[in-house]
């Protein structure tokens, strides 16, 4: 019977912890460094894919302003489907969040003179800064928009970034607001919140909506939760 090295067992186990721990520390050279290693030793580890992407995507900082819609499209794309996706394989879901954090901001920062289109709706700096969990860099280019409160989307990205930012209480005007502007991102918006207030809201909305058909209404905060006015 073959005796176990449990050293040489769990090597491959250190190596892929000496990237990860790498990764975290956002350091690009000592990683790619252990990533070489990992590679060497086991060129077929189903997590080099992954890290190989995580740390070219510390190595290939960018600066340069992006001034094209389109441009921007692809690199968002870029960061959702493969950037994105490889920290998910990689790290623990709070940490990928987190790790994913520095990526958005910093393309919030380089798109920050793109003007708002209603045909790129997701082309604009204030969902990067969404993204990168920064509430209040988003209000400010939300409020670059013109006429924001009467576009669905901008509504949509300033109703999040006050309800991060300040709570519920700040947030349920715009809310309401949402619900009869864009039911569609209203409800979007409640599963990305993921607030069981916000959720009775809804079901008072559908409720409401069902009853009065396409006549017109407002709703109040209240101690006990909303409650709809007909107009």
């Amino acid at each position: 019977m073959q005796q176990l090295d449990i050293f040489a067992d769990s090597r491959d186990v250190a190596l892929r912890n000496d990237v990860v721990d790498q990764l975290q520390r956002r350091n690009a050279a000592v990683a790619r460094t252990a990533l070489t290693l990992l590679a060497c030793a086991y060129p077929n580890d189903n997590a080099l894919p992954a890290m190989t992407v995580l740390v070219r995507e510390l190595e290939n900082v960018a600066t340069l302003p992006v001034t094209d819609h389109a441009e921007l499209a692809a690199i968002c794309g870029h960061l959702e489907k493969e950037v994105a996706s490889g920290a998910r394989q990689i790290l623990p879901e709070q940490n990928a969040q987190s790790w994913l954090a520095p990526c958005w901001r910093a393309l919030a920062q380089r798109a920050a003179a793109l003007t708002y289109r209603e045909t790129d709706t997701g082309s604009h700096a204030a969902p990067l800064w969404l993204r990168a969990g920064d509430w209040f860099q988003a209000s400010d280019a939300i409020e670059t928009i013109e006429s924001w409160w009467h576009i669905p989307s901008p509504l949509a990205w300033m109703t999040e970034a006050r309800y991060r930012a300040n709570g519920l209480d700040a947030a349920w005007p715009l809310l309401a607001e949402l619900a009869w502007l864009a039911p569609a991102k209203f409800t979007t918006l409640l599963v990305v919140l993921e607030d069981a207030s916000v959720d009775a809201l809804r079901r008072q909305f559908d409720a409401a909506a069902h009853f009065a058909g396409t006549s017109a209404g407002t709703v109040t905060r209240t101690a006990e939760g909303f409650e709809w006015r007909y107009a």
